[in-house]
């Protein structure tokens, strides 16, 4: 199982990306700031110059097609891989060529909720949300239980901390996922597909706790979602990548405006 706090690139990978500056701890600018990033497999182009920029507090929703690249833009962001060239950006700081152990530092203004949530089957819910703190911070143990009921309560999920994973239905371990996501106070969340896989009164309930989550902690979130009503649901702004590139980028009424072909049969899909 892959974990952002792991740090691994893809073997063999060269990276020819804009170079890493000091490291900064504050900024007055975007929270995220993405520009000329292009992301390649072999011959198979995947991204091909994305610019887009997250401002703190705001939340910003990456639709496409299946293999368009949305869940490889989250990877380069956390740094899970190397772009071929390009700038990330976050909080002002460089990081696609930041060494290891500075980019671990950068990560844990991340926080980053999986797909399928991904949380560690042979721990507890309590063990899962408790892990980034265990190992990251220099709580006690007291205290990481307090902040630990804290987070599962935020989420509504105080009463099952000793449960096993296999417990839970699909959108109880997504709401452990984002408890857990949260756990270090992130400056910036990272969603992959927070509502793949669930029912329609499951997905709702798990928007309505992303909008709760965002007004009580006012981080700077990305959504990568195939679920378009979600994306209008929860986000502020829209982008809509198409053949490695963003096609459209706006409000979800800017881009229902639009007279471009694809544009329209794409939200016409899910309408």
């Amino acid at each position: 199982m892959m974990h952002p706090e792991q740090g691994v690139l893809l073997a063999g990978e060269e990276s020819h990306a804009t170079p890493a500056m000091e490291f900064s701890e504050e900024s007055d600018g975007p929270a995220v700031l993405l520009r000329g990033l292009h992301k390649s497999f072999g011959s198979q182009i995947v991204l091909d110059g994305i610019d887009l920029t997250v401002q703190s507090g705001e939340t910003l929703a990456v639709l496409g097609r299946s293999g368009t690249g949305k869940s490889v833009l989250l990877k380069l962001i956390i740094g899970l891989q190397k772009p071929g060239s390009g700038s990330v950006r976050i909080q002002g700081q460089e990081i696609t060529l930041l060494p290891l152990d500075a980019m671990n530092e950068m990560r844990k203004k991340m926080g980053f909720l999986f797909q399928h949530a991904a949380l560690y089957d042979s721990l507890t819910v309590e063990q899962n949300v408790a892990f980034p703190l265990n190992r990251h911070t220099k709580m006690t143990e007291s205290e990481q239980g307090i902040r630990v009921k804290e987070l599962l309560a935020s989420v509504g999920m105080e009463a099952d901390l000793k449960k096993m994973p296999s417990d839970l239905s699909g959108g109880m371990q997504k709401r452990v996922g984002l408890a857990r996501a949260l756990a270090l106070e992130p400056a910036i969340l990272l969603l992959d597909e927070p509502t793949a896989g669930l029912d329609p009164i499951t997905s709702g309930e798990i928007n309505e706790l992303i909008l709760k989550l965002q007004e009580e902690h006012h981080t700077a979130s990305i959504v990568v979602t195939h679920d378009l009503h979600s994306a209008k649901t929860i986000a502020d702004r829209l982008a809509l990548l198409h053949e490695g590139k963003v096609l459209i980028e706006g409000t979800f009424n800017e881009l229902e405006k639009s007279d471009n072909e694809f544009v329209s049969e794409f939200l016409k899909r899910d309408s």
